[in-house]
């Protein structure tokens, strides 16, 4: 019997107790062990895998329920390895950066303090060996969370692990996924820098020089330059797409999408699968987009899975406000061709987005992908497959007429025949394509 696809669903404990399909992943766990930074950050594109991956390490370092969680590795590439000693032997705060959608600083606060409420909680058990003092400054963060100041909040993962530490007498594996997942929302909803300020504190504190941290992991999609929270870090790693370390662990491999396809008998559509998903180059391996392989095995219809998926606002609004040569650029990587990039592989979303930015931009966040390495800043990009290629060739078409609704009023009037309404629709879009390669109409276009 064929096992389900676990499409949408990130948890690994749900993924093999109720026995998903699964690709084994857990060499990154001893890799991680073996290497030993104190801090490590991964920055991949959305959907690409890493919450899977931070929910497999905390299932593999928790000390709650060790026993239990041992059973999950059972088979898997880690159970054989030297560094499975350290299976269950330490305290795990895990914390999901994604999901502030609030569109206001004050009202983002309310959804951070609903995190923080969630992880003290979670812990909730280490309250019987808190003394008198700590007691009260515990029960603060879950009963009296409606009234905690920024300086709380800033303070809050170092507390926790300076209380688990404490309870368990272990020090303490910290996870954070979509760390940079914030500071995007901020940027496009207008509070970039209260939100820059807040995370220098809430992520720095509890990775700087803190004693009760055992190793911190990072995940995101790009590196945000301005936000400080990296400097002055002793022992930090950083990971991108440029990188050969750790490259086989984010999106899947051409040998496990052979096996996958195998596996459920379409083994013959490797040469469409391929054209449609595959085209990364992360580091030295080829990769393929795991959501939309895993979407195709289970519906066995090629289609635009991943791009239809949340996460295109940013791209999409820089784009419309950029001018006409980015525009004939991605016009030629439309049409096949290699565009030469810079990259500093640290983006500044406090500044204004020069183009080079916004390449760069798109690279990390898997519109474009490497095709060759010039220097150490000097790249040929290229766009990886039809799936993205059918994403800008739409955008074309939506900023050109200006959204759906004009295409959905063209069709209607060529079906119904209306002549008039025919004409008027096409003069619109022709005043927005001539707009749209005048330097002059393109910056006034924020303000129509």
């Amino acid at each position: 019997m064929l096992k389900k696809i676990p499409v949408g669903i990130e948890d690994f404990k749900e993924i093999i107790t109720k026995d998903y399909y699964y690709i084994d992943k857990t060499k990154l766990i001893e890799e991680l062990l073996l290497e030993g930074s104190r801090v490590t950050l991964f920055t991949r594109p959305r959907r690409f895998g890493k919450t899977l991956n931070m929910s497999m390490l905390r299932y593999f370092f928790d000390i709650k329920n060790a026993e239990n969680n041992k059973n999950l590795f059972k088979d898997l590439h880690i159970e054989k390895s030297p560094v499975f000693s350290e299976q269950g032997k330490y305290p795990v705060i895990f914390i999901s950066m994604k999901g502030l959608t609030a569109s206001t600083w004050k009202e983002v606060l309310k959804e951070i303090r609903l995190k923080i409420k969630k992880l003290f909680k979670d812990y909730r058990e280490i309250a019987s060996s808190l003394d008198k003092y700590d007691i009260l400054d515990f029960e603060k963060y879950i009963l009296e969370n409606d009234k905690l100041e920024e300086a709380d909040l800033k303070k809050s993962l170092q507390y926790l692990t300076e209380l688990l530490h404490n309870h368990y007498k272990e020090k303490v594996v910290l996870l954070i996924d979509e760390y940079d997942s914030p500071i995007i929302t901020a940027y496009e909803k207008g509070f970039y820098n209260e939100m820059k300020d807040f995370l220098r504190a809430f992520y720095g504190d509890v990775l700087k020089t803190n004693e009760y941290l055992q190793m911190g992991v990072l995940t995101g999609i790009i590196r945000v330059v301005q936000a400080g929270i990296f400097s002055d870090l002793n022992n930090f790693e950083s990971y991108t797409i440029l990188d050969k370390e750790y490259d086989e662990y984010f999106g899947l491999l051409e040998n496990e999408v052979e096996n996958a396809l195998l596996n459920y008998n379409i083994e013959y559509k490797l040469d469409e699968v391929k054209s449609w998903y595959d085209g990364y180059n992360f580091g030295t391996k080829e990769i393929y987009n795991p959501l939309s392989i895993l979407k195709y095995l289970k519906t066995k219809e090629l289609g635009a899975y991943w791009i239809n998926t949340s996460g295109n606002i940013l791209i999409k609004n820089l784009l419309i406000l950029s001018s006409p040569k980015t525009f004939e650029d991605l016009d030629k990587l439309v049409k096949g061709e290699d565009l030469l990039i810079y990259l500093n592989q640290s983006i500044a979303l406090g500044e204004n987005l020069t183009p080079n930015n916004l390449w760069e931009l798109m690279l990390f966040s898997g519109y474009l992908t490497i095709k060759e390495k010039i220097n150490d800043t000097t790249y040929l990009v290229k766009i990886p497959n039809k799936e993205v290629n059918s994403f800008f060739r739409n955008l074309f078409v939506e900023i050109v007429f200006r959204g759906k609704n004009s295409i959905a009023d063209l069709k209607k009037a060529l079906q119904s025949k209306d002549v008039k309404a025919i004409i008027e629709i096409i003069e619109e879009v022709v005043l927005n394509a001539m707009s749209f390669y005048d330097t002059d109409s393109r910056c006034q276009l924020p303000n129509e």
